[in-house]
Order: structure tokens, then C-alpha cells, then sequence
């Protein structure tokens, strides 16, 4: 089963084990019990599938989504230099990401998506937070997930966030969302991004 917690989307990718173009079909909404207000979101009734969803103002996940927006602008940085000049980037992560983005670069639109979902699932291997860092629900920015070759949901979401941005496809066309579904008698967080 399904439960939309925080949403705004359009459908691009579940990172947890699910492909690109796979729709869970038992989807039920939740009522969002989060510490602090939230706005409405969009009108438009279809994000995600055909469930109500909220704009996120303030609390815990705007501010993980702020840690790493700001870490992401750090690593354009170091991607920039990369792609001026690949070979003497020092950072492996990043002539790793561009390897990621010129797959995407080479094909539009739906093959662009796949192109990249595709990429990004095969440069990370699954792995809990709590393996990784030894906490849960840490969300990291793709040259870090690189660099350790694996990542959660969260971590394969963001990759596919920036690698898609820098690939061109028009920040208007973003919206994030999570969910949490229980597979196996596990609860999973998933994010995906379009």
C-alpha cells in the first residue's frame, strides 16, 4: 500500500527498486500530520495521481531539502570545472555525474528521462542511510552519493533531480514529492522528481 505524504509532482522516477515507468496501482492518500502549517498546493488535481497534495513552507523536510539544494550549488561548481577541462578533474564522482548528463544530452524528451533514470540506477547501489551514515533519513548530493556508490531513495531521486537539470531539461518542469510504502513488511521512503 501507498501513502502520499508530502507531494507536489508529476510522475519521473521511484528510485526504490521500482522502474521509470511503473504506476503503483493501490494508492491511497493520508491526512498530513506535520509539526508545522503547510500551504495548498498547485490546483492541479493530477500530483501525484489524482491525490491531494501540499506545498511544504516550513519544518524538517524543507530544511533537508535546503541543506542539500545548498550543497548541490557547490558541486555545480565543481562539475563546471570538470566539463571544462576532464582531464584534470580530480574528482571522480564528477566525471562520473557528466558521464551521467551527456547520456541524457544524446536524446529528448521521455529518452532523455530514461537515459538518465537508467544511468543513475546503475552508478548507485541500494543502501539504508543507517549503513551509510549511521542515522536514517539523510538525504546526500549526487557527487557525494557517487562517491560512495550508494544511496536510498532520497540519494538516487536528487541525482536524477540535478543530473536532469544540467542535461537541460527546464527547472518548470521539476516538482518533488515523497512517500512511504510498505514493501515486504517494511516501511520505504521514495522520492522521485519530474
Amino acid at each position: 500500500m501507498w501513502r502520499a505524504f508530502i507531494s507536489s509532482a508529476w510522475y519521473l522516477s521511484l528510485a526504490c527498486e521500482l522502474s521509470l515507468i511503473w504506476l503503483p496501482t493501490d494508492i491511497t492518500a493520508e491526512t498530513l500530520n506535520l509539526p508545522r502549517p503547510v500551504n495548498q498546493a498547485s490546483s492541479r488535481p493530477d500530483e501525484p495521481f489524482g491525490l491531494p497534495t501540499a506545498n511544504v513552507t516550513t519544518g524538517a523536510l524543507l530544511d533537508k531539502w535546503l541543506k542539500v539544494k545548498e550543497e548541490m550549488e557547490a558541486e555545480r561548481l565543481v562539475i563546471r570545472t570538470c566539463e571544462e577541462n576532464r582531464a584534470s578533474c580530480a574528482s571522480r564522482a564528477a566525471l562520473q555525474f557528466l558521464s551521467i548528463i551527456d547520456s541524457g544530452r544524446t536524446s529528448g524528451g521521455r529518452g532523455r528521462l530514461g537515459k538518465i533514470n537508467r544511468a543513475v540506477n546503475l552508478s548507485i547501489r541500494p543502501m539504508s542511510d543507517l549503513s551509510i551514515n549511521g542515522e536514517e533519513d539523510v538525504w546526500s548530493s549526487p557527487l557525494t552519493t557517487l562517491g560512495i556508490g550508494a544511496g536510498d531513495c532520497e540519494d538516487y531521486a536528487i541525482a536524477k533531480f540535478l543530473a536532469l537539470q544540467e542535461a537541460g531539461v527546464s527547472l518548470m518542469t521539476f516538482r518533488s514529492w515523497s512517500c512511504r510504502t510498505t514493501s515486504g513488511g517494511r516501511p520505504r521512503r521514495c522520492s522521485g522528481t519530474a
